[in-house]
């Protein structure tokens, strides 16, 4: 465990650390039962409602903030003096790099101490953290006129993000129902980033569906000699590898993870959908995937893609993205964006997503002034000049997508905008929330890698000895 102190100083290097840290997000951490005694946000509530809401209502109380290392954190953090200028509310904070977070989470969250008062997290950790009474409930203060300010506007967050961090807590139970456990700072969905000029100069079109990007990424392979390659994607045995661009066609194949049987979690990975998907995928891969793909996390995929080698990225959006300004890349200006392609026969497009979020400590003894921080960083004006000067993207406002400040920023970015526009509706969480997730698609990261490399018979066998797999590990939750 990396020890970290409180701090008001940071120092970042390249954008594309912010790219997603996400990767390593998660792993399974222990968690003890809580106590769920809610009295000292009943005494915040009733507080309030004798002065009603101020910016300034918990002026002088002090509050410490945990950051993961990313340039979302970054960008509040630059933002931190205005915020105490407006509340009197002084702002501790520490920053912890990614491989330590979490664990550093998990182990403040255990202590009940109340420290730190608010935390990042993604939304598969609320499945570990919620549960044990560690998250606080933000539905009681959004809810609350007397404690939030009356232009936050709740219904501007894309449904699908803002949804994605509720939670009714029953394992089995889909997200986007249940109390709002975290706000979106910002989040990627998964979409097929293509280089126009490699595409120019071999006369092809982007595909539209999964069979023509079979047949594009094997025209590609080796398009420029040894070295390049089709389309760059995650192979790691990390469940990384499954969130973003697999679990995404996966849906759009009509599969599903899991379905809930006589009370109990049952894993349907090997279905026709899901075996039918699985097939392409280690289709694609052995016809055209970066020969080191079984090592492949998002950093090495969208680096090959900026670099020239890779002819496609089915991966976050805003991993291409930043690959595509002046001078971040070698092929810099020449990245284009399109819907990730459907199945034949298919329309409806939907991604899986992931999102950084602002939560609030359970036990924390200033939940007034954290739930101030809270608002402050995720409304609108603040969200707006982050998308606009700060590179938060993509940002989880609708109002700031649209706004024309961030409109003249995202246009650069070749189909981008339009894309997004196509894929937000059905983009949210289409994992099922339970406390295995992490083991299950580690699991599921690792079979696919055997799949590609031929250990099975057939890609049924394969998902067949996943499905016993994952049904031994769930066995133990009971669907209520």
């Amino acid at each position: 465990m990396i020890k970290s102190i409180w701090k008001r100083s940071l120092s970042f290097g390249l954008i594309l650390v912010f790219l997603f840290s996400l990767t390593a997000c998660g792993g399974k951490n222990s968690i003890s039962t809580p106590n769920q005694s809610d009295d000292s946000t009943k005494k915040v509530k009733e507080e309030a409602k004798k002065t009603g809401f101020s910016w300034d209502m918990a002026k002088g109380e002090e509050i410490k903030i945990l950051f993961n290392q990313h340039p979302y954190a970054e960008a509040v953090i630059k933002k931190i003096p205005d915020f105490e200028e407006k509340t009197g509310i002084k702002v501790d904070y520490s920053i912890t790099p990614e491989e330590n977070y979490f664990d550093k989470v998990t182990t403040s969250l255990n202590s009940r101490s109340g420290d730190p008062d608010i935390f990042m997290t993604g939304a598969y950790q609320i499945w570990e953290y919620a549960p044990p009474g560690y998250i606080q409930d933000l539905s009681e203060f959004i809810d609350d006129p007397n404690m939030t300010a009356s232009d936050y506007n709740i219904d501007d967050f894309y449904s699908g993000i803002l949804g994605a961090l509720r939670w009714d807590l029953v394992p089995g139970h889909k997200t986007g129902t249940g109390p709002q456990w975290a706000l979106p700072m910002g989040f990627e969905a998964y979409t097929l980033a293509y280089n126009k000029r490699i595409f120019e100069e071999n006369g092809l079109k982007p595909p539209k569906t999964m069979e023509e990007l079979l047949d594009v990424t094997t025209k590609l392979n080796e398009f420029d000699g040894k070295g390049t390659y089709g389309l760059a994607l995650r192979g790691s045995r990390n469940w990384a590898t499954i969130h973003p661009g697999y679990m995404s066609t996966f849906v759009n194949y009509g599969a599903k993870d899991f379905e809930i049987k006589d009370g109990k979690l049952v894993s349907m990975v090997n279905s026709k959908e899901a075996v039918e998907m699985t097939d392409m995928w280690a289709k694609l891969i052995r016809a055209g995937g970066s020969p080191s793909w079984s090592s492949y996390t998002w950093y090495q995929a969208s680096a090959d893609l900026g670099a020239g080698k890779a002819a496609m990225l089915f991966d976050a959006d805003v991993v291409s993205y930043f690959q595509n300004p002046e001078g971040a890349s070698k092929e810099a200006g020449n990245i284009s964006w399109v819907s990730a392609p459907l199945p034949e026969g298919k329309t409806e497009v939907n991604s899986n997503l992931w999102t950084w979020a602002l939560a609030m400590n359970k036990e924390s003894k200033h939940k007034q002034a954290a739930w101030l921080f809270l608002q402050y960083f995720t409304g609108k004006e603040y969200s707006l000049w982050a998308s606009v000067n700060a590179k938060v993207v993509n940002p989880a406002r609708q109002s700031v997508f649209e706004h024309p400040d961030f409109v003249e920023v995202i246009k650069k970015a070749d189909g981008y905008a339009e894309v997004f526009k196509e894929t937000i509706d059905g983009t949210t969480i289409q994992f099922t929330p339970q406390p295995h997730f992490f083991e299950t698609t580690t699991e599921w990261a690792a079979t696919l890698q055997e799949i590609v490399a031929g250990k099975f018979g057939s890609t049924q066998e394969g998902m067949d000895a996943l499905q016993k797999k994952i049904n031994k590990t769930v066995e133990d939750i009971e669907v209520e």
